[in-house]
């Protein structure tokens, strides 16, 4: 896969998460699929913005629908949220060695000093 849809891929997946009720959404979504109408229970916002959140969500490719006779349901799509992790943890893990060679250096310049 190109570098470009990858960054493209992470670049809307964050801006989907920039949203409180997005991320709320991706929330609810963890603990089971949904409909929209489940979906919107808690807000105080009504079903067509829950709706238009949706939409931005499954744009960004971070949740599915489906349809089971009448019901629509929502899923999380799990290889969306990885990609985002795996993203995040490589350069998490670059600064976590930084800081551990720095305490490396720190702890070797106690030592010259006692």
């Amino acid at each position: 896969m190109a570098a470009d849809e990858v960054t493209d891929r992470l670049d809307r997946a964050f801006t989907a998460l920039g949203d409180p009720v997005r991320r709320a959404l991706i929330a609810r979504l963890s603990r089971g699929d949904a409909t929209v109408n489940e979906l919107a229970e808690p807000f105080s916002i009504t079903k067509q913005a829950v709706s238009r959140h949706i939409q931005v969500l499954e744009a960004a490719g971070l949740i599915t629908r489906s349809r089971d006779a009448q019901r629509r349901p929502c899923h999380l799509n799990a290889a969306a949220l990885e990609e985002l992790t795996s993203w995040i943890d490589k350069y998490r893990l670059a600064v976590e060695q930084r800081y551990r060679n720095l305490d490396a250096v720190l702890e070797t310049m106690k030592e010259q000093g006692e």
